[in-house]
């Protein structure tokens, strides 16, 4: 048994380390990802300390990035009767976390996109040269496609598992 255990331990480690790489490659800090890694593969909720103890880091950068996964909702505070400890679990439904990531994006990374793109293609509208023309034409042309992601962005978040899983079938099936 003791094998199986520290197989486990060196298999849960090497997970936690390439979900932070990952991570930076989905937007999220290394850290973030690897404490949010952290969470959803161990079977109670950690508090901070445990969390530093188990990734070698701060007190500060636990704070800042548990409280990140908070507001992003991938994990959630848990409390212990007795205990004035904050404990952290995971959200496990993996299609959950896919939706919550892709909401936290969109208002992020594409919502802040868009009203660059709208603002800039207001204020082009009326430019009469031939560079502002082609300016405006290529803020609108830019403006629908981010549109059109950000409304298919919402429509998949908001979609039930089985609908997504039935539509991407569909799609790529």
């Amino acid at each position: 048994m003791k094998v199986e255990g520290a197989n486990l331990k060196e298999t849960r480690e090497r997970f936690v380390e390439q979900w932070g790489v990952m991570g930076t490659k989905w937007g999220i800090n290394r850290t973030m990802a690897q404490i949010h890694a952290l969470l959803m593969t161990n079977p109670e909720p950690m508090s901070t300390d445990e969390v530093m103890t188990e990734l070698a880091i701060s007190r500060g950068n636990a704070h800042t990035n548990l409280k990140e996964l908070v507001s992003w909702g991938l994990i959630r505070i848990v409390t212990r009767k007795g205990d004035r400890k904050e404990y952290f679990e995971a959200e496990l439904d993996v299609w959950e976390i896919f939706r919550r990531i892709v909401q936290e994006r969109k208002r992020r990374e594409i919502d802040p996109a868009l009203d660059l793109l709208q603002n800039c293609l207001a204020e082009s509208k009326g430019i009469k040269s031939a560079g502002g023309r082609a300016f405006h034409d290529q803020m609108q042309s830019l403006e629908e496609f981010v549109s059109f992601a950000s409304k298919m962005s919402d429509r998949v978040a908001s979609m039930p598992h089985g609908k997504a899983m039935q539509l991407a079938m569909k799609l790529f099936g």
